[in-house]
C-alpha cells in the first residue's frame, strides 16, 4: 500500500474504515498495514506512539473478526493498560520492560469487539501531569503546533487520533486526562460517569472512584460506539441527535472562581450561542457548593496517589529519588505534609457532591464551560522536573474545571467547537447527571452535524 493510500484512509473515521472491510474494498490485515504506514511515517514528528505492536496487530488483523460495527479498526491502548503480551510502564523508568500476562475485563470487550491494538500512547509519569514528557520519552507534540502539548495524560492518544494514525485511542481520566487531551488535540473526549463501563484495572480505593475510561476519537459515532462496547450492562449506541430541548448552564468561573482565557470564555460563549439557535434553553449560572473546596479535595487525592508510588518503589528496596520523576517525588513530600482532616475534606466532597449535583440538575439537564481554563501550553510549561508547588498551581489551575466530575463520578464530554486565532484548539465541555452519558452523546451527535469539525486536519500531518 502507498503512504498516500494509507493517509486517505487515515482521514476516515473508525466506523467508515471498519465499512471498508465490510465492503471488500480493503481487508482487515491491509488497515492495519495502513494505520503501520501512517505510524512509520508521522510518529516520528508527534513521538505520540510509546511502544509499537505491529506483529501483535497483523496477528489479531489475521485472524476471524466478530460482527461488530468496529471490528478490524486498528487502536492504540494507553500505557498504563494491561494487555497480554505488553508491558505496561505507565511513563515511568519505575517499571519493567516485561510484558504483562493478563488483563481486565475492560481489554477483553475491545477484543471481542474485533478491534485491532498496533501499539501504546505516550503518557506522563503514572498519568500524574496534564502534560506528557515523561523523563523516559518520548515527549509528545501537539500535532497542530509542535511547539505546545497534547496535553495529559492521554496525551499520546489525543495526539494520534487528531493527527489520524489511528482513529481510536484508550485513554483514562482522573482529573480530566481524557477531555484534557481532546481539548488540546481538537478531538472528542467522553469521560464515562462512575460504574458504567467493566473493571479497567486492579483495585485501588482512589482511582476506583476517580478514573472513567473509554475511546477517543474524531467523529461522536466512533466514541458512543466505544462507551456502549465497554458498558456494563451492554449499552446500545447512541446514533444519532434527540428532539429533546436541553435546559443548560453556562457557567462562566473556574471551579476556583477566577475568569478563564479570554479565548476559551469566547469558545464557550460560541457554543452557549449554537446551543440557543438550535432552541436549547441558556441560563447563566453559578456552581451549586464551593468549588474551591473541590479543587481542593482533587489535590489532596492526587498527592495521595503520588505517594502511593513512591511507597511502592521503596517497598521494593529502590530509592524513589533515582527512578521517579520529580512531580512524582514531589506528590509524596506533599501527601506527608497533609493531615487527616484533609483526607476527611476530600472524601467529605466524594460524598457530598453526588448530592449537590443531582439537585442541581432538577432544573438543569447540562453544564456548559471550557474544558479547560487556557489554550494548549507550551513544552516544558508543566515539565515534570518544574518545582513542584509550582508546578502543582500550574497545573490545577489550568485543569479548573474538570476534576468535578472525577469526584463527583458524573459524566462530561470535551467537544472540539473552537480554535485560537493561531490555529490551536480549545474544547467546550458539556457535564450532566450519573447515567446520563446517552443525553451528552446525543446532544454532542446534535453540535456535530450543526457544526462540523471532520474536516479540519493539523497541517503538519495529513495535508501533507
Amino acid at each position: 500500500m502507498k503512504l498516500s493510500d494509507a493517509i486517505a484512509i487515515g482521514r476516515l473515521d473508525a466506523h467508515a474504515q471498519a465499512g471498508l472491510i465490510r465492503s471488500g474494498q480493503v481487508s482487515a490485515p491491509e488497515l492495519t498495514e495502513a494505520a503501520i504506514l501512517r505510524i512509520e511515517a508521522l510518529d516520528p514528528a508527534l513521538r505520540s506512539v510509546s511502544c509499537a505492536a505491529f506483529d501483535l496487530g497483523r496477528a489479531r488483523a489475521a485472524g476471524p473478526l466478530p460482527d461488530h460495527a468496529l471490528a478490524g479498526v486498528p487502536y492504540l491502548l494507553k500505557d498504563s493498560l494491561d494487555y497480554p503480551g505488553l508491558p505496561s510502564r505507565g511513563g515511568s523508568a519505575s517499571k519493567p520492560l516485561t510484558p504483562v500476562t493478563s488483563g481486565h475485563e475492560y481489554i477483553r470487550r475491545l477484543d471481542e469487539a474485533g478491534l485491532v491494538p498496533v501499539g501504546k500512547s505516550a503518557m506522563p509519569e503514572f498519568g500524574l501531569l496534564g502534560v506528557t514528557e515523561p523523563k523516559i520519552g518520548p515527549v509528545t507534540r501537539n500535532p497542530w503546533s509542535a511547539a505546545h502539548s497534547p496535553g495529559g495524560s492521554s496525551g499520546g492518544a489525543g495526539a494520534a487520533v487528531a493527527a489520524g494514525l489511528v482513529p481510536l485511542a484508550h485513554g483514562s481520566d482522573g482529573a480530566g486526562s481524557i477531555r484534557i487531551p481532546a481539548s488540546c488535540c481538537g478531538i472528542v473526549g467522553l469521560k464515562p460517569g462512575r460504574g458504567t463501563t467493566v473493571r479497567v484495572r486492579a483495585r485501588h480505593v482512589v482511582e476506583d472512584l476517580l478514573v472513567g475510561d473509554s475511546l477517543m476519537a474524531r467523529s461522536v459515532r466512533d466514541v458512543a460506539a466505544g462507551f456502549a462496547l465497554a458498558h456494563l450492562a451492554h449499552a446500545v449506541p447512541v446514533k444519532g441527535p434527540s428532539t429533546r430541548r436541553l435546559r443548560i448552564a453556562v457557567i462562566p468561573w473556574t471551579l476556583s472562581g477566577n475568569q478563564s482565557d479570554p479565548a476559551c470564555d469566547v469558545a464557550a460563549n460560541e457554543a452557549a450561542a449554537l446551543c440557543r439557535a438550535l432552541g436549547h434553553e441558556i441560563t447563566i449560572a453559578d456552581w451549586p457548593f464551593d468549588g474551591a473546596a473541590v479543587m481542593q479535595a482533587e489535590r489532596t487525592l492526587w498527592c495521595h496517589i503520588g505517594a502511593d508510588c513512591v511507597d511502592a518503589v521503596r517497598g521494593r528496596g529502590d530509592d524513589p529519588q533515582q527512578w521517579l520523576e520529580p512531580w512524582t517525588n514531589a506528590l509524596g513530600r506533599m501527601a506527608e505534609a497533609l493531615s487527616t482532616d484533609d483526607l476527611e475534606q476530600a472524601w467529605g466532597q466524594v460524598a457530598e457532591l453526588p448530592k449537590r449535583l443531582s439537585a442541581f440538575f432538577q432544573d438543569y439537564d447540562v453544564i456548559l464551560t471550557p474544558t479547560l481554563a487556557t489554550p494548549p501550553p507550551e513544552l516544558g510549561f508543566m515539565a515534570p522536573d518544574v518545582p513542584g508547588d509550582v508546578l502543582m498551581e500550574r497545573m490545577f489551575g489550568w485543569l479548573d474545571y474538570t476534576p468535578l466530575q472525577n469526584l463527583s463520578g458524573t459524566p462530561a464530554i470535551s467537544l472540539p467547537l473552537s480554535w485560537t486565532a493561531q490555529g490551536l484548539p480549545i474544547g467546550v465541555m458539556f457535564a450532566a447527571d450519573r447515567g446520563q452519558e446517552a443525553l451528552l452523546l446525543a446532544l454532542s451527535f446534535e453540535l456535530e452535524q450543526a457544526q462540523p469539525w471532520a474536516g479540519r486536519w493539523p497541517e503538519t500531518t495529513l495535508n501533507r
